[in-house]
């Protein structure tokens, strides 16, 4: 019975996906391959037979996805988004912290429009929050596509900051919001939150030692 629900549960994510969201038909088999991994993943590990009780989820990164996809989309700047669905059901994955099965998808939103820069940030995001806030190659190629697509977005330098910074390199960090704090504009919505940011790391590496 309880491996009836969870097939009809897959049934109906699907359909929502491909028809309420209207992600493109060339992209059915990769939501279908993700949402099957997931079934997979559960019949490996889930115990649905025993009882309930509270506990942190162990799939969710150090983070918070929706506070990473509402920081991307303030560093936008005002700029239209575009009607890529694959970028709006990545992003929705990874608001849940599922950030493998965002990545799948978001690898549909880089590939329908490889010059556009909030694919490959959102991608390098979910990579990263997969990894569990470690950097990888491909987030960092992801990231570096990112740069390239659009040399003035502030959003490489920003993530791959944080990035950095989770993952102890504080000196690059530090270097590359510098770098992005100079060249903001005054106005920028998103430059008091940097100030922000570039203080407390300057704190945390005078209380360290680490320069």
């Amino acid at each position: 019975m309880t491996w009836a629900l969870i097939i009809a549960l897959g049934g109906l994510v699907f359909a929502g996906i491909a028809f309420v969201l209207k992600a493109p038909r060339s992209g059915w088999e990769a939501v279908g391959a993700a949402l099957m991994l997931g079934m997979a993943g559960y019949a490996l590990q889930g115990s649905p037979g025993q009882p309930g009780a509270p506990k942190q989820a162990t799939g969710q990164i150090k983070g918070n996805g929706t506070a990473l996809v509402a920081a991307r989309q303030q560093l936008r700047e005002g700029k239209d988004q575009g009607a890529n669905s694959w970028l709006v059901i990545g992003d929705a994955m990874a608001r849940n912290g599922q950030y493998g099965d965002a990545a799948g998808v978001l690898l549909g939103a880089v590939e329908k429009s490889p010059s556009d820069p909030e694919g490959w940030l959102a991608l390098g995001n979910a990579l990263v929050g997969h990894a569990e806030g470690n950097l990888s190659p491909a987030s960092l190629y992801a990231y570096q596509q990112a740069a390239n697509a659009d040399p003035a977005h502030p959003g490489p330098p920003f993530f791959l900051g944080l990035a950095l910074a989770q993952a102890g390199r504080l000196d690059e960090a530090r270097v590359l919001w510098a770098e992005l704090l100079t060249r903001s504009p005054k106005d920028a919505p998103w430059r008091d939150d940097l100030v922000q940011r570039l203080a407390r790391l300057d704190e945390f590496i005078a209380a360290n030692g680490a320069r």
